[in-house]
């Protein structure tokens, strides 16, 4: 009970304004009372307008009262003190360095929780009653604590900006209204928030809708990681059964295709994880933008909302396409199909096939959104450079293989070829021994009338179909570029420049083989060997 009525003395014998005891207590004429300087520092804030209020009420006094000690006051809270009335308790929230401080309170200023947006000042709790007690308070904007309460004044006319500007997109003030404004589309300031707050949801709709669609992509990218490593380890799996088959002689070649497919699937795997992991960034991204949109949406201070709206409301656009689009790839089936061929021609397919076994699986390529760029340079052409040789088990009886297999000539007497059901029998036509898939290029030099050309392995053999290919330019080199996945197919004239002949968009349901075709005595065709 002792405590009650000491903490009941406090309130009666308190300073408002300090929350302390009263020293040197003194009445105003509203019947508040306060230490004296408390009211005095007070009411030097308010000289500049010329009229002077009660801290509590709010009652305004002209002229600024003389302050008089109350010695009967004074003397009760001494009388008080000496019965055990101590000061108010310590464990008040006084302001931080980061806190906005009670305009309110004198000397340590305490921790401000509410911004009154009509009275333009900040309260502590104590101070802050009178707004629910006091009638004419209620009505009040309250917000929370802001240090940014005075833009909200017109710095030319002295008033609240309660207005916004369309013309000049700014928040103005009545007076600008019929003033420099006068004749501009204004509107009131809640009125502009209100149609800002709707572009503001829409703005986070899409951003919802983008994340959306990024997790959506994210979990396809992930299938396309379990669909790699599946392909590969089936690869391996399959390698691992046909080498085994080939003993010693094999042994070396099976280490090689096994580091090779887990070389390239740990590298397809990780571009799909390096697109992955920056689609999470995004949404991650994303997701802070939403939250300060949300954070924006709530600040109940409608200037401060049209003041930081310009800045956050922008949406950069995405750096991704909207979805990401894997076309169905064997991945590493054709590794299998390769080593299988291998086991069936042992020495002689070992030692002229090895390089289309490793460029089978480094061309493991999973098109994770759009198909790359056609190059525009021979540079960029060689990058992707594949070389050729032919394969003489499908080479007409009068074409004559040297060079390595690369270079083919027309004779005018057969060749000693034996028989073999990949031969052409019709036709004065080649094919080279590599698949092609994946992007590759390769240029033919020729002398004579020459025809360039890609095809399928079962390509008609004994039949009389017309001859195949593109015939040569006068430039006497042709480049032929082929993105199997995307289904491009070019053939250039290469010179000084790349001059485009033609070129073929489809689909490839097979893997290619380069093809050549000489008709004329003397007509020699060669694929280019690249350093």
């Amino acid at each position: 009970m002792a405590q009650q009525n000491n903490q009941l003395d406090r309130e009666k014998f308190g300073c408002s304004v300090c929350l302390d005891l009263l020293k040197d207590p003194v009445a105003i004429p509203c019947g508040h009372s306060y230490c004296m300087n408390c009211i005095q520092s007070y009411w030097d804030t308010e000289d500049e307008k010329k009229t002077h209020s009660c801290p509590q009420c709010r009652q305004s006094f002209t002229p600024r009262p003389v302050l008089v000690k109350n010695t009967m006051l004074a003397d009760l809270v001494e009388e008080l003190k000496k019965t055990g009335l101590q000061a108010a308790p310590a464990d008040l929230c006084y302001a931080g360095p980061e806190d906005v401080a009670c305009d309110v309170c004198t000397g340590r200023k305490l921790r401000a929780v509410k911004s009154c947006l009509v009275c333009l000042v900040s309260y502590c709790e104590k101070h802050l009653q009178r707004h629910y007690v006091v009638t004419q308070f209620k009505k009040h904007k309250l917000v929370e604590p802001s240090e940014k309460l005075q833009e909200n004044i017109c710095s030319r006319h002295d008033e609240v900006m309660k207005m916004f500007c369309r013309t000049d997109q700014q928040c103005i003030c009545y007076l600008c209204s019929v003033d420099e404004h006068k004749g501009h589309d204004t509107v009131s300031a809640a009125a502009e928030r209100t149609e800002r707050q709707r572009e503001l949801e829409g703005s986070r709709h899409n951003i919802q809708q983008r994340i959306q669609d990024r997790e959506e992509d994210v979990k396809l990218l992930q299938q396309e990681v379990e669909a790699i490593n599946g392909s590969a380890d089936k690869a391996v799996e399959h390698s691992e059964k046909i080498f085994t088959q080939l003993i010693r002689l094999m042994e070396e070649r099976r280490s090689d295709v096994k580091q090779q497919v887990r070389s390239q699937q740990e590298t397809e795997v990780s571009r799909v994880k390096e697109l992955q992991e920056k689609l999470e960034q995004e949404i991650t991204e994303l997701k802070r933008k939403d939250a300060e949109l949300k954070k924006l949406s709530h600040t109940e201070d409608q200037n401060q909302f049209l003041h930081n709206y310009p800045s956050l409301s922008a949406l950069s656009e995405s750096t991704h396409s909207s979805s990401i689009n894997i076309r169905p790839l064997k991945y590493f089936e054709d590794v299998t199909a390769a080593v299988s061929e291998l086991r069936d021609k042992l020495q002689d397919v070992l030692r002229e096939t090895w390089t289309n076994i490793s460029l089978t699986v480094t061309q493991v390529d999973v098109l994770l959104s759009e198909p790359q760029p056609e190059p525009e340079t021979r540079a960029g052409f060689l990058r992707y450079s594949h070389e050729i040789t032919l394969d003489p088990n499908t080479a007409y009886r009068q074409l004559l293989l040297s060079e390595g297999n690369r270079k083919v000539t027309f004779m005018t007497e057969q060749q000693s070829y034996s028989s073999h059901a990949d031969r052409f029998t019709n036709r004065s036509q080649v094919l080279s021994r590599e698949s092609l898939t994946g992007r590759c290029y390769w240029e033919v030099e020729w002398r004579g009338r020459v025809h360039v050309a890609v095809a399928y392995k079962n390509i008609s053999r004994a039949e009389s179909v017309n001859r195949f290919g593109l015939s040569g330019p006068r430039s006497s080199r042709v480049g032929v570029y082929l993105d199997h996945s995307a289904g491009i197919l070019s053939f250039y004239s290469v010179s000084e420049t790349m001059t485009l002949l033609h070129r073929v968009q489809t689909t490839f349901t097979q893997p290619l083989y380069a093809g050549i075709n000489v008709s004329y005595i003397d007509t020699t065709a060669e694929f280019s060997k690249f350093k």
